[in-house]
């Protein structure tokens, strides 16, 4: 997944509205939400848009169409192929939280379309185990329209505003940084300039040293002549 993320950060143009609609597509249509969670690549995009990277009102639109045909392809595949998806590889290892999805289906009907579109499990599985259970596709495309775009923006505009505080944290920081510098400049040209005054006094005064005061002897031996 890290090489994924490296990826999405180093693309640049429109090639960036492929590759996140690609992904988002892909993690209900091709259940590839198993191997990278779609919000992780709508959340990388939307610092891309604070970037100037991309257009932020653009990538928005390719989210959510992305986010509601991929999950429309999930929701065939599960009416067609039904039960016997279920059994693949890839699902067989998930059953407990499969058996919690289809519990949560059951209990909630159209409206864990849209609840489901809020956990990376969920969202890859959910349209296909609508689509399994029968569900009218006008009910799924409802909840999964309005699941879809409220994912879609709410997490593309998360990290539109988490790259755009980055770079004024980073203009902030280097701000405080280059203060602290000269602070610590200022500080250090004082030091030396005290103690090379210090120094400069101390050769002074070995170079010329005070005259020693030299006792008086004539006005001793006058004091010592009254005394006598």
């Amino acid at each position: 997944m890290g090489h994924i993320t490296d990826a999405l950060l180093h693309l640049h143009g429109p090639i960036i509205y492929a590759v996140v609609a690609a992904l988002v597509f892909a993690e209900a249509a091709l259940f590839f939400g198993f191997v990278f969670p779609g919000e992780t690549a709508i959340v990388i995009a939307g610092v891309l848009a604070s970037q100037h990277r991309v257009s932020l009102p653009i990538l928005l639109v390719v989210i959510v169409v992305a986010a509601v045909v991929g999950d429309s392809v999930g929701y065939e595949i599960g009416r067609k192929f039904g039960d016997r998806l279920l059994d693949t590889r890839a699902l067989r290892k998930h059953r407990d939280r499969l058996g919690s999805a289809q519990d949560l289906l059951r209990r909630r009907g159209a409206f864990a379309v849209f609840i489901g579109r809020f956990t990376a499990l969920l969202r890859a599985i959910m349209p296909a185990l609508a689509g399994s259970a029968r569900m009218p596709y006008g009910r799924f495309l409802v909840f999964n329209a309005l699941g879809g775009t409220t994912w879609g923006i709410g997490f593309t505009i998360g990290g539109y505003l988490a790259g755009t505080a980055f770079e004024q944290v980073a203009q902030w920081a280097g701000r405080v940084l280059a203060v602290v510098v000269a602070v610590i400049v200022l500080i250090g040209l004082g030091v030396w300039l005290y103690r090379r005054r210090k120094k400069e006094a101390a050769e002074e005064t070995e170079a010329n040293p005070e005259p020693v005061s030299v006792p008086d002897l004539r006005e001793d031996l006058r004091e010592s002549r009254r005394d006598d």
